[in-house]
């Protein structure tokens, strides 16, 4: 602290303790919280005002005088330190929560691009921002995320990397964690603070690709958000999830009519099966994830082994596909996957299932 501000918060502390006025109190912390005096000194600064008002207040010479001048004094001492603290703490509140809506302001700004690029580029400066380096984003969701668990674990990210090189903030209701685009372990170290502040469940991570520039941003949100996107469509479990890894996807995805016809023509014979396809459907899908492992299949379905080569057998029946075989198994997995991505046959729309079998 420096000597402007010791003096200052002597004096301020001698007529808080002197006036013993609430209103006195409170302003008296939130000035000291706004000139970033600690919150200890604030205490000291009021203690040390009254042992110095002490001798001045001398009206009853007495054993009994003395005493109930102590109480009355240390009386309002309390109430005086009680409030000058609750006026600090209410300014440091809201500080935090202006730096937060600034900080999820600029990073709204970073990600979406509409604004000015030179003031853009002033306010990155404070952040550590470099817009024409990489950078990568993660988004994760979570049941019971909070506005303070985004700032702990931005405060703990912030530890590990350094300031400059992250920035997290919260989304539309989301976790947004800017990295720079040559920092490894940032997704490991994100999901290590939420399994520690959320537990084991209801939180995922999709993580988008390093990018170049202000363009770049937005292009890796954009993949973090679709990650997390084909991990509800598909099922898809793993905590961590990479846009990098699941780039089939949107190629699957970019010729919608082509994959329609797939899904209906391999598939749609399944919607003939007793019980409907969504049976048949979630085998394969488990025994593809399973690399082709009836028993691993079986567990994950909580059904025997011979139920899974029954069911097996049922869709080459029905398509004339069978999973086991080298080369049906591609056209095969591919339309189950674009079943999941399509909503197929749950979704209303879907066109009319078309039996065809390869010949």
């Amino acid at each position: 602290m420096t000597d402007e501000s010791s003096a200052w918060l002597a004096a301020a502390s001698a007529e808080a303790v002197a006036a013993a006025d609430p209103a006195l109190a409170a302003a008296l912390g939130m000035d000291a919280a706004r000139r970033s005096v600690a919150l200890d000194d604030l205490v000291d600064a009021l203690l040390a005002a009254a042992a110095a008002a002490w001798p001045g207040t001398v009206v009853d010479a007495t054993a009994a005088g003395e005493h109930r001048r102590a109480a009355r004094m240390l009386e309002a001492l309390r109430a005086t330190v009680a409030v000058a603290v609750e006026g600090y703490h209410r300014d440091t509140r809201a500080e935090l929560r202006r730096q937060a809506q600034d900080r999820a302001a600029f990073v709204d700004d970073l990600l979406t691009g509409h604004a000015d690029h030179g003031r853009l580029a002033a306010r990155a400066h404070r952040y550590g921002i470099r817009l024409a380096g990489q950078h990568t984003v993660a988004m994760a969701r979570a049941e019971r995320l909070t506005g303070a668990t985004v700032q702990a674990v931005d405060a703990a990210l912030a530890a590990r990397f350094g300031a400059g090189n992250t920035l997290t903030s919260m989304r539309d209701g989301r976790l947004v964690c800017v990295a720079t685009g040559s920092l490894r372990g940032v997704p490991a170290e994100l999901a290590h603070h939420l399994l520690a502040h959320l537990g084991p469940d209801g939180w995922q991570i999709g993580v988008g690709r390093a990018h170049q520039g202000l363009a770049g941003l937005s292009a890796s949100l954009d993949e973090a958000r679709d990650t997390l996107d084909f991990a509800d469509r598909l099922g898809l479990t793993a905590t961590i999830l990479h846009a990098a890894d699941l780039l089939v996807f949107p190629v699957l995805l970019r010729d919608r009519d082509a994959m329609v016809d797939l899904v209906t023509t391999a598939l749609g014979p399944l919607t003939s099966a007793r019980g409907g396809a969504a049976p048949l459907l979630d085998t394969l899908m488990a025994f593809f994830d399973n690399q082709g492992n009836h028993t691993a299949t079986a567990r994950q379905l909580h059904i025997s082994v011979r139920a899974v080569t029954y069911r097996l057998d049922r869709v080459q029946a029905l398509t004339g596909y069978h999973p086991s075989d080298p080369t049906q198994r591609f056209t095969l997995h591919t339309a189950v996957l674009g079943a999941r991505l399509l909503g197929w046959p749950d979704q209303p729309g879907n066109p009319r299932d078309r039996p065809n079998a390869p010949g």
